[in-house]
């Protein structure tokens, strides 16, 4: 015969000689219940192995206290980051975080949010890729609610939570002419996403304005080894670059660790190089490297506090809301002068 699992509360208040209610109310944070009650109700409950079934009690409010994280390149830095503090702030606020891993396409997450329907998540925060619009308001209808942080997204509903991207870039333009760099470069990766074109746009922008123009080059993902293959193409140009400013802080270190081993070029002294993202491997001294601080906290807070907010009439919790960020610039020794 198989050992039994599950307790029901009703064992626990025959053991305890008190009503189902009673044992309902000991476990319902700031319910009354007396003191006498709520010791036998425990005692009977230690005794039998019982534990509270939270998602059914979510269930029969409506809620199932599920959060699903829909991301892609986990592995990371910044995306392990701001995914450590998301989930350490949705547990506090009494969530379960669901990850669900994607690849880069549109499509994978719009199958991740069909998932998070048929499990009946009360959110989702969207880190990768942007869903289809209808995909989107079908959760919404269904009465979930969306996160999106970096997209571009601009549809009714949502919690939407956006760097300076475009102004960013501008102040490394500034901070480049500085050091009295004249030829610039943009290294950006093929993904495409919003804040990564902001930032592209925003450099160039800021560089035409000065009357200076830029080469932009783009390869691969989002990685180190991208870095290292656009170091070797912008590197062997006719008109190498003084200044390369990297979409990424990996990128950066791969394009930092290719211009020194294989051009053997001095950073900063003969070539400035700024990142974002502000990872930690930027701080290590073998790149000390100037880049932007992503506010991971104050995204994870504002995503978190948003969600826990009751859902109310006319209320942002139903509506939605946008939020900008701003996207504090790390001075190290990567620019001359910094």
């Amino acid at each position: 015969m198989s050992e039994k699992v599950f307790v029901s509360a009703k064992e626990v208040a025959d053991r305890a000689g008190v009503s189902r209610s009673a044992v309902s109310r000991t476990f319902t944070p700031g319910a009354s219940v007396s003191a006498e009650t709520r010791r036998r109700v425990l005692e009977a409950a230690e005794a039998l192995g019982y534990h509270v079934n939270e998602l059914a009690r979510g269930l029969m409010r409506n809620e199932s206290g599920i959060v699903c994280l829909i991301v892609s390149d986990v592995a990371t830095p910044y995306r392990s980051a701001l995914l450590r503090e998301l989930t350490l702030l949705l547990q506090k606020a009494g969530k379960v975080a669901m990850l669900i891993n994607t690849d880069r396409s549109d499509g994978s997450v719009d199958r991740a949010l069909r998932q998070a329907i048929r499990y009946r998540a009360d959110a989702s925060i969207i880190l990768s890729g942007m869903p289809d619009r209808s995909i989107a308001q079908l959760c919404l209808r269904s009465g979930q609610r969306l996160v999106l942080i970096n997209r571009d997204d601009e549809q009714p509903g949502p919690l939407r939570i956006n760097l300076d991207d475009y102004e960013a870039a501008g102040r490394v333009v500034t901070a480049f002419v500085r050091a009295g760099c004249r030829k610039l470069a943009f290294a950006n990766s093929e993904v495409g996403t919003p804040s990564l074109m902001a930032r592209e746009r925003g450099f160039v922008a800021a560089a035409n304005a000065l009357g200076m123009e830029v080469s932009v080059e783009r390869y691969g993902w989002t990685g180190y080894d991208a870095g290292k293959v656009l170091a070797q193409r912008m590197l062997t140009h006719t008109q190498r670059p003084d200044a390369v400013f990297c979409a990424t802080d990996l990128l950066a270190c791969g394009f930092m660790d290719a211009a020194r081993h294989q051009f053997s070029m001095s950073v900063p002294d003969q070539l400035c190089i700024a990142g974002f993202d502000d990872i930690e491997q930027a701080s290590w001294s073998s790149y000390n490297l100037t880049t932007f601080a992503q506010p991971v906290s104050a995204i994870a807070f504002k995503t978190v506090d948003w969600l826990s907010r009751p859902r109310a009439e006319n209320d942002d919790a139903i509506h939605g809301q946008s939020i900008g960020l701003h996207a504090e610039l790390v001075w190290r020794g990567s620019i001359r002068g910094g």
